[in-house]
């Protein structure tokens, strides 16, 4: 029996016919800013739904159950039409012309759901959605009406092939989003060479971009945001790039671009104006993805050894979808996430938001063993108190105090 509920329960002796202590209130506390069933802390008014479903696609692919009530969070951010928005903080409000909308939020929360199963009105109507406001170029912009861009158009094909629709067949004007993409895949000429950009410039050129690289190989493959570690093929360090007029050698190109660009340091690197070059951690992660999802796994795995190594501060600063990001880079490269340079990823995504149902059932059990083994530690204590002759009641109550995954 447990040594703080013996003590518990000596306290109770003699106090009859008293009331049990009222449950602590699992619900937030008014100062709490967003709702409790939302991932991460910082302001979700831009990326709310980008970040809850990276989380529970990141806790699915790990076999672990997301809280209920983070699921229905996001299924109630959709809007009427089907379409998602960043975050809606009454969803009881119908959505309306304000109501800042885009794909890529919608285009995530399909995948999720899509992964975790039981929604299919939900993402039906979404993606019902994201084919009218396909582009006639057969791309997608990030907002309804936008041009299109690669990063938009990749996850859009994500969410499609989630759900079992054949990308190629999804058309508008005769053109698929595959056209779209090789719209914006580059020649094998100058540096950028194989590279995607992520919109054509005010003059019509294409510039490379490694996030929209990265992005591009996925959507060229048909492939979302959770591949599943792909067969070795050769690798693209050295291959020679050739003309981009097939989805298949688009993604070739592409991952060739991304290998030399993650060869030298192992991470690819973001410069802002006027700063200096600093590590690129979530378009690295990305960009092992991507590799991965080709099966040039060379590269990727060294890549991954460095995010092993110097994310952690990164990804501890950035919440639930940084943990997602590196989770899906463990899982293309058949990394264990619980041990990624000695963190456990799985552990530090739950941290950021409610417990998930396989914590909550955990709990629930060691409730019930905790009851019982009380139940006999009671009646121990009446039999002592009705030997020495006091013959009075006890109460038990209390919960011990559990430290959440």
């Amino acid at each position: 029996m447990n040594v703080r509920r013996s003590a518990t329960v000596l306290a109770a002796v003699a106090v009859v016919g008293a009331a049990p202590p009222a449950a602590a209130d699992p619900s937030p506390s008014p100062s709490q800013a967003f709702p409790s069933a939302l991932y991460g802390g910082k302001d979700p008014k831009f990326d709310g739904v980008w970040r809850q479903s990276l989380a529970l696609l990141a806790q699915d692919t790990v076999g672990v159950k997301p809280a209920a009530k983070s699921v229905e969070w996001l299924v109630r951010q959709q809007c009427a039409d089907g379409s998602f928005a960043p975050y809606r903080a009454d969803p009881t409000t119908a959505c309306d012309a304000k109501t800042m909308v885009d794909t890529n939020q919608t285009a995530a929360a399909v995948q999720t759901l899509t992964a975790l199963g039981g929604h299919d009105a939900v993402t039906g109507k979404a993606v019902t959605w994201l084919k009218s406001v396909q582009n006639k170029d057969g791309g997608w912009g990030y907002t309804p009406g936008g041009a299109s861009d690669t990063n938009s158009t990749s996850v859009v094909i994500g969410a499609l092939t989630a759900v079992g629709e054949k990308p190629e067949q999804v058309e508008k004007g005769g053109k698929s989003p595959y056209d779209a993409l090789l719209k914006l895949a580059l020649g094998c000429d100058g540096d950028g060479a194989g590279a995607f950009a992520f919109q054509p410039d005010e003059k019509g050129k294409l510039a490379a971009n490694a996030d929209a690289t990265a992005a591009g190989v996925l959507g060229t493959l048909g492939k979302g945001m959770l591949v599943k570690p792909g067969e070795k093929t050769k690798a693209t360090k050295g291959e020679s790039c050739e003309d981009p007029n097939t989805p298949e050698r688009a993604a070739a190109n592409g991952a060739a671009y991304l290998t030399k660009a993650l060869a030298k340091d192992g991470h690819l690197t973001s410069a802002l104006a006027g700063a200096d070059p600093q590590p690129d951690y979530g378009n690295t992660a990305d960009a092992v993805v991507a590799l991965a999802a080709r099966g040039d796994t060379g590269q990727a795995e060294k890549s991954l050894r460095w995010l092993e190594k110097n994310s952690a501060t990164w990804a501890a600063q950035n919440g639930p979808a940084a943990y997602a990001q590196l989770i899906f880079a463990a899982h293309a490269t058949g990394t264990n996430p619980r041990d990624f340079g000695g963190a456990d990823l799985v552990k530090q995504l739950n941290a950021t938001g409610p417990a998930p149902q396989t914590a909550e059932k955990t709990r629930a059990a060691d409730e019930k063993s905790d009851s019982d083994s009380g139940l006999f530690g009671v009646w121990w204590y009446v039999g002592v108190c009705l030997v020495a002759g006091v013959g009075i009641g006890f109460l038990f109550s209390g919960r011990r105090n559990r430290q959440q995954l």
